[in-house]
């Protein structure tokens, strides 16, 4: 038996310790707002990593349409765990996953995690020049002092 179990469903408890997770502990939705995160959820396919007494120590989701294209995104492992195998065994979850299966692009951004996703595939793009993005880094810092309702 596996040390670890992956599913794609949350309970509330969980839910509110991935936000914690995200919110304060990652470089990339550091102040994320809580309507946000939870539109994210609602949007995504998502995956909880689980130990063999079935706590949370692991969390990603993926924006994706099912046919084409997947994002994965929002990728965080209980640091408590980082080393033991529990990254890989969630992101091979997510490639094995029923729906996202014949996809013709993934992509994903990482600062420090490029080891991890080049044993599943990924590799900087060949044609960067030929990709745009759109940032907004303020974007949490202002809806905290102006929150839409």
């Amino acid at each position: 038996m596996s040390r670890w179990s992956i599913s794609n469903d949350l309970s509330p408890d969980e839910t509110d310790r991935v936000f914690e997770w995200l919110s304060t502990d990652s470089y990339w939705a550091k102040d994320l707002p809580r309507p946000i995160f939870d539109r994210s959820l609602a949007h995504s396919l998502c995956f909880a990593l689980r130990d063999e007494k079935a706590e949370l120590r692991g969390f990603a989701r993926v924006v994706t349409d099912r046919a084409t294209f997947a994002y994965l995104s929002d990728v965080f492992v209980d640091p408590s765990i980082r080393g033991q195998g529990g990254g890989k065994a969630m992101i091979q979850a997510v490639m094995d996953h029923a729906e996202l299966q014949q996809l013709r692009r993934w992509m994903l951004m990482t600062r420090d995690a490029h080891g991890l996703y080049a044993a599943f595939g990924f590799e900087p793009p060949a044609n960067p020049e030929r990709m745009m993005v759109r940032v907004d880094p303020d974007l949490y810092a202002r809806l905290a002092r102006n929150p839409v309702s």
